[in-house]
């Protein structure tokens, strides 16, 4: 079956993702080997200088299909089951490893993350034990806005050291981080809310 846009536009998202770790975390060993075999010697000095840069542009832009693939798919009519599962899961891999590689390089507590990634997985097994059930657990706002303040805090964060050496305030990125960790967790209790009262409606059916 051929992809349509959307559908590559999300495939693309996913393809971005080790692409946005590598820039993360290539480790100054690896980027003199890259220099050494290839003769990069101007790129992988650049790249050493506008490591946060690239990442936040690579970040954005993967960010920005999430939108982009969802608008194109309903203004063409082409919503199709294959972009509802990939959809998601291009999401997730996007925030969990952008959080993974950011508490790699000592930007963000651990224990924070582990949270927001938890409430990522319960909220997925949710929504897939009501689909079993033939119910749909729509996004709720406080949802969208949680998605939202992560592609915020996940930016600030991985510019943490251009900010500080700028701005002198270094830790806005863990002041974002605290709002998309209690927003996850009150958006976790709504969609848990809903899931005990369609979870019961199915029941009572």
């Amino acid at each position: 079956m051929a992809l349509n846009l959307p559908n590559t536009l999300t495939l693309f998202r996913i393809f971005l993702v080790p692409l946005l770790v590598v820039v993360l975390l290539a480790p100054p060993w690896a980027l003199a080997k890259v220099q050494d075999a290839f003769g990069l010697v101007g790129l992988v000095a650049w790249l050493k200088q506008w490591r946060e840069v690239v990442a936040v542009a690579i970040f954005l832009v993967a960010a920005s299909t999430d939108w982009l693939d969802g608008y194109v798919a309903r203004r063409r009519n082409q919503i199709t089951d294959l972009g509802k599962l990939l959809d998601p899961i291009a999401d997730k891999l996007l925030t969990v490893s952008a959080f993974i590689a950011l508490v790699e390089m000592e930007l963000a507590p651990a224990w924070m993350i582990v949270l927001i990634v938890g409430r990522e997985i319960a909220v997925s097994g949710m929504r897939s034990i009501a689909a079993a059930k033939g119910l749909v657990i729509a996004a709720s706002n406080w949802g969208k806005v949680k998605t939202a303040s992560q592609v915020v805090a996940i930016t600030l964060l991985i510019l943490t050291h251009t900010i500080e050496r700028w701005f002198r305030f270094g830790n806005v990125g863990r002041i974002a981080l605290w709002a998309v960790l209690l927003l996850s967790l009150y958006s976790m209790a709504q969609y848990f809310i809903s899931f005990s009262k369609q979870v019961d409606l199915g029941r009572a059916s």
